[in-house]
């Protein structure tokens, strides 16, 4: 690591606490959905983006020390796409003596294909790529498939699915596929990305752009991001509590019949879920989430 080498002592201070900051929260996330178990193989879909580079540098941390044994493989799906370094991948993984497979499937050419021009690519570049990952796992061996996702990817999915799909659903930190052969998980769903962006620029990760298909970004999910970086900078704390709520959700107090059974509510001896707050004033604490950015201590994973 000669670039950290090469930082002042006040700089090397601040980079020490967010890489801290970052294998604390992987470590939590990772313990509190039993996200990696003892003798798992951990296939990291690697993509040559700042999210997955930092997750495969927080994971082969982890493998050094945590006290459970897993193995890793990284994977990068090869698409074809036009102008796309070949070499960067596989010299980066060689370099770190990481076992890794490139898969080259030749996706760009079926989504030019089926998509009209102008339209944006990624839904069915997507689906694309889920099933041949998904098949790689198999043939593989692995036990996980984790994925670069970040607590802000989270928090967008679900503003997405409330604004445009009318549904109160997010983007699970651990899923099984449709099929149940796959578990899938996002080690990094406690990490803020402008950590991780922080993180990457430092470490100096050999970036691939991920415009090279010409697509543009899903514009639905720019204005969100838009908006919850807005919400940030003016609201300090804000993003942090919302991603909280996630943790905290009392179906009695929502209105999903299917979630809670609304129909046969009577009266009792007991109250429900956080008791009756039905003429209650919202409950705001400023102070929901610790700033655990000041912490020193890494929490690694404890199985």
């Amino acid at each position: 690591m000669s670039q950290i080498s090469a930082l002042d002592s006040k700089k090397k201070y601040s980079f020490n606490k967010l890489q801290k900051r970052i294998r604390r929260f992987t470590g939590q996330a990772i313990a509190d959905f039993n996200m990696i178990e003892d003798g798992d193989k951990v296939m990291v879909c690697l993509s040559g983006g700042k999210d997955s580079y930092t997750m495969l540098d927080v994971l082969l941390y982890m493998q050094r020390v945590a006290p459970l044994k897993f193995t890793i493989v990284a994977v990068n799906l090869d698409q074809k796409q036009p102008g796309f370094p070949e070499h960067v991948l596989p010299r980066y993984l060689s370099e770190l003596g990481v076992d890794y497979k490139i898969v080259e499937e030749d996706t760009y050419s079926i989504v030019l294909d089926k998509i009209p021009e102008g339209k944006t690519t990624c839904s069915l570049c997507s689906r694309l790529r889920r099933g041949i990952l998904y098949r790689t796992a198999t043939e593989l061996g692995a036990t996980k498939i984790a994925l670069g996702h970040h607590r802000d990817d989270i928090l967008e999915t679900l503003f997405l699915n409330m604004f445009h799909g009318g549904q109160l659903k997010a983007m699970p930190p651990k899923l099984v596929s449709d099929d149940g052969k796959q578990m899938v998980i996002r080690p990094l769903a406690y990490c803020a990305e402008k950590d991780i962006a922080r993180y990457s620029s430092i470490l100096e990760f050999p970036i691939i752009p991920c415009n090279l298909c010409g697509s543009q970004d899903n514009l639905q999910r720019v204005a969100i991001k838009g908006m919850l970086n807005d919400w940030d900078k003016r609201f300090p704390g804000r993003i942090e509590s919302m991603f909280k709520a996630l943790q905290n959700v009392t179906p009695s107090h929502l209105a999903d019949t299917k979630l809670f059974n609304f129909a046969e509510l009577a009266t009792q001896a007991t109250p429900y879920e956080n008791g009756d707050l039905a003429f209650d004033p919202p409950t705001f604490n400023p102070r929901l989430l610790v700033d655990e950015q000041e912490e020193s201590s890494v929490k690694i994973i404890n199985l």
